[in-house]
C-alpha cells in the first residue's frame, strides 16, 4: 500500500469528531464490552496492514495500544503483507481483515475470491501525479508529451494513472513512462530525471515540499473517483467472527478520530509500534497530518468508515473499461456495510 496532494481545504472532519459519529463508536465499543464477560476467551483476530509498517497505520497501532481491542474482547495480531498476497490470503481466510486498495478488490472478487469491503480508511483515494512546481505541469493535459516516472504498470498508480490521462481525452501512449520498479520515482522528479511520477498524497508531494521544493499535485480522485484503501475480510469470516470484526471495526474507527483531533497521538503510537520512525519525527508528523487529510471523503463529507457505493460503480465501471474486470461482478458483491456504526 501506499506510503503518501496539492493543498486543500482542511476536511471538516479532520478536526474535532462529530458528535453523531463519536457517540455511534462509543456505543459500539461500550456495547462489545459490556457483552463480554471476565471468563470469556477473547476473540483471535489476524490484521493484515501494508509491506512496510509505518506513521499511516497509526490507527491500529493506537487502537492495540490504548487496549481498545482487547476491551472489545479482542486478542488482535498485526502483520505486514503486500497487497496482492494480502487479498489472497484474506479471500482464504488465513488473515482475518485487513488494509487493501478498493482497485485490488474489484478485479480479485470478479475472479471469484470471496471478498468484501467493509468500512473505508481512505475517503479520498491517495493515488495523484506530482512534479515540481518549476515544471510548468499545472493540470492533467500539460502531462502530454513528458516523462512520467511510475513503478510499474500494475496496481493503483497504474490505474489512477490512466483514470488521469482518460479524463483530459489522453492514454499512457501519449506520455513517456519511465519505469522504477524500486519505487524510486520520487527521487527522481527531485533530481530532474522525469517531469512528473505517480505517488501517494501523503507521501511524495509531503516529501517533497520538506525538501524545499513547491509540489504541484494532481488529484485522481479528482476525476474519477476510484475506491481507495479501506478494510477488507473474507465472505466466510464475515458468517463467523462478525460480532468480532465489527467491534474490530468500531475500535478503530474511534482510534481514527482520536488521532484526527490529536496528531502528535497518532505519531506517538507510530514511534511505539515502529521506533525507528523517532529519527525524524517532524517528516512522520507531517505525513501521519496528510493522510489524516485523506480520511474523509472530500465530496460527501461522510463520516469515517462510510462506503461510498456510487464512487464504486464508478470505478468498476472504469475497470472494465481497461480489462481489468474478466467476469461481471456488481457493488453488492464487492462491498458490505454491515459492520459500520449504526
Amino acid at each position: 500500500m501506499p506510503t503518501s496532494r496539492s493543498r486543500r481545504r482542511r476536511p471538516i472532519f479532520a478536526g474535532l469528531p462529530t458528535l453523531g459519529l463519536a457517540l455511534a463508536l462509543g456505543l459500539a465499543v461500550a456495547g462489545c464490552v459490556a457483552g463480554a464477560t471476565p471468563s470469556a476467551e477473547p476473540t483471535k483476530l489476524t490484521v493484515g496492514l501494508g509491506y512496510i509498517p509505518s506513521v499511516q497505520f497509526a490507527q491500529f497501532y493506537l487502537a492495540d495500544q490504548a487496549g481498545y481491542y482487547r476491551d472489545a474482547g479482542l486478542d488482535v495480531t498485526l502483520e505486514n503483507k503486500i497487497d496482492p498476497d494480502l487479498v489472497t490470503l484474506i479471500g482464504q481466510g488465513a488473515i482475518d481483515i485487513g488494509s487493501a486498495d478498493g482497485t485490488s478488490v474489484i478485479p480479485a472478487a470478479s475472479q471469484g475470491i470471496p471478498i468484501r469491503y467493509v468500512a473505508t480508511l481512505y475517503g479520498t483515494n491517495p493515488a495523484i501525479v506530482f512534479a515540481k512546481a518549476s515544471s510548468g505541469i499545472r493540470t492533467a493535459a500539460d502531462l502530454k508529451g513528458r516523462k512520467i516516472g511510475i513503478p510499474g504498470k500494475f496496481g493503483s498508480s497504474w490505474i489512477g494513472l490512466q483514470a488521469l490521462l482518460a479524463s483530459v481525452g489522453l492514454t499512457p501512449d501519449d506520455v513517456e513512462l519511465v519505469l522504477f520498479p524500486d519505487f524510486g520515482q520520487g527521487v527522481a522528479v527531485q533530481q530532474g530525471a522525469v517531469d512528473a511520477a505517480t505517488g501517494f498524497a501523503n507521501n511524495e508531494p509531503v516529501q517533497l515540499a520538506l525538501s524545499g521544493e513547491k509540489p504541484v499535485v494532481l488529484h485522481v480522485d479528482e476525476s474519477t473517483p476510484l475506491p481507495g484503501p479501506g478494510l477488507v475480510t473474507g465472505v466466510k469470516t464475515l458468517e463467523t467472527k462478525g460480532d468480532a470484526l465489527r467491534s474490530f471495526v468500531a475500535a478503530t474507527l474511534r482510534a481514527m478520530e482520536e488521532i484526527a483531533a490529536d496528531p502528535q497521538k497518532g505519531l506517538d503510537a507510530s514511534v511505539k509500534a515502529v521506533p525507528d520512525l523517532s529519527q525524524d519525527p517532524a517528516t512522520q508528523l507531517a505525513i501521519l497530518r496528510a493522510t489524516i487529510d485523506t480520511w474523509t471523503n472530500a465530496r460527501t463529507g461522510a463520516p469515517y468508515g462510510a462506503i461510498d457505493r456510487a464512487s464504486w460503480q464508478q470505478s468498476l465501471d472504469f475497470m472494465t473499461t481497461l480489462g481489468l474486470v474478466p467476469n461481471p461482478v456488481t457493488p453488492e458483491r464487492l462491498i458490505d456495510t454491515s459492520l459500520l456504526p449504526s
